[in-house]
């Protein structure tokens, strides 16, 4: 058995044979470039495994599935225990497609583990229509291509109508109604978080189906008009279907005006906003109640990791996190009591999930940008980096818990990174 001081000297010497270098059949090499071993008894890892055939895998399985996720087939030697499963994927949830466009979803259904926030992902033709419709929670929203039309009416009677692109973020508080449309050249694509982990897309507050459930005496009297101007409303809920495109926004703005402006805007632009946080290894944008004023319960921060690049090792104590992977391919290793420490893989279109006050980091396994959201029902965003705890800590004493000496301790980043380069 290896201890973790005899793989430090090993690695000095150049004498470690690595996973990498056991190739025998079913076997996949494994990606090592620096290991101290495994500080478990008995030690775990392929790195560990004097008998090549340890790793090997010669049962049935899925190589397409499989190779997607390397983290978890091999995991690195330190990864001890187990915690609920902390990746779920858009890419294998089932699409409801009408004409018009198409929704699916991740819920707490399929997604165990994510219990404040469940997700949606969108997608409306140019002129698609996502019927005008209201929910029992507050909707947030990220733009992932194209351009959308949103409108949607305060508690008070003031109507709100925007343009949102690629980058922007709309918010809805729970119960006020609203609806989407794409715009040209090819409507659009988003991404919806509800701040309720069981909450459903394909369970909301219609338009359609209240005006079909309601008598058409009811009808009649609520608007002031005959029965007979309700004989041909469908009978059944439209959902997402194609309408024609709008005209130009102000003239729609024109259209609703005569009680004046919502007090907060209901859209923010997230991308191509100032970066809260920026180094060599990428970028941190954040958007919460404090400048997007109107989102209560929803904070946010938009992550970009250069080639790499590693967001720092750190936990969020004020609410869990669920993760949107935009583009790029990473490694994310979640840390819980136990010890229990597990290494998954995510790539784009991946959802992803971590407890509050649980450490985690994830690094840019990839070979361009790698860039996800970080979502939290939260009205702000707040997170406590390890290296600022360490660095902020007395020298002294934190010397004897990790028996490095206090000068290097000193060369520890004190500025909180969020970001650190390769």
């Amino acid at each position: 058995m290896f201890s973790r001081r005899d793989m430090l000297a090993a690695t000095a010497a150049g004498g470690v044979m690595t996973a990498a270098s056991m190739t025998t059949a079913n076997a996949t090499p494994v990606k090592s470039d620096i290991s101290f071993g495994n500080p478990n008894d008995p030690p775990q890892g392929a790195i560990n495994a004097k008998n090549p055939r340890s790793i090997s895998d010669p049962g049935p399985q899925n190589p397409a599935i499989r190779d997607q996720f390397p983290g978890a087939f091999s995991p690195p030697a330190t990864d001890v225990g187990s915690m609920p499963l902390s990746w779920a994927s858009f890419n294998n949830a089932p699409r409801r497609i009408q004409n018009g466009g198409w929704a699916r979803q991740v819920t707490q259904d399929s997604f165990a583990v994510a219990d404040t926030i469940s997700g949606v992902n969108m997608r409306l033709t140019s002129g698609g229509i996502r019927e005008m419709h209201w929910h029992q929670f507050a909707e947030w929203a990220y733009m992932t291509y194209g351009t959308c039309r949103i409108t949607t009416l305060d508690e008070l009677g003031r109507p709100y109508i925007a343009d949102v692109k690629e980058g922007d973020l709309w918010y809805f508080p729970a119960g006020l109604p609203h609806s989407l449309q794409g715009l040209g050249p090819d409507g659009c694509e988003f991404i919806i978080c509800f701040d309720e982990g069981k909450a459903s897309e394909f369970t909301t507050l219609l338009v359609s189906e209240w005006f079909t459930h309601t008598p058409p005496d009811i009808l009649a009297q609520n608007f002031g008009v005959p029965a007979e101007t309700f004989q041909d409303i469908p009978l059944r809920d439209l959902y997402i279907f194609q309408g024609k495109l709008p005209g130009d926004l102000a003239a729609d703005r024109e259209a609703v005006s005569g009680r004046g402006a919502p007090l907060h805007p209901f859209t923010f632009s997230l991308g191509s906003g100032a970066p809260a946080r920026e180094t060599k290894g990428g970028s941190v944008r954040i958007a919460d109640s404090r400048n997007f004023t109107v989102s209560t319960t929803v904070a946010a921060a938009l992550v970009t990791v250069r080639p790499g690049g590693l967001r720092e090792m750190h936990w969020h104590p004020n609410a869990d996190e669920w993760q949107y992977w935009i583009k790029g391919k990473g490694q994310m290793t979640v840390f819980n009591t136990g010890p229990n420490a597990v290494t998954m893989d995510f790539n784009a279109g991946d959802v992803g999930y971590v407890k509050k006050n649980l450490g985690h980091y994830i690094k840019n396994t990839g070979d361009t940008d790698l860039q996800f959201l970080e979502v939290f029902r939260s009205s702000y965003f707040a997170d406590v980096s390890l290296s600022d705890w360490i660095a902020r800590t007395p020298p002294a004493m934190v010397a004897q818990h990790l028996n490095v000496s206090e000068a290097t301790i000193a060369k520890f980043p004190k500025d909180k990174p969020e970001v650190m380069p390769t």
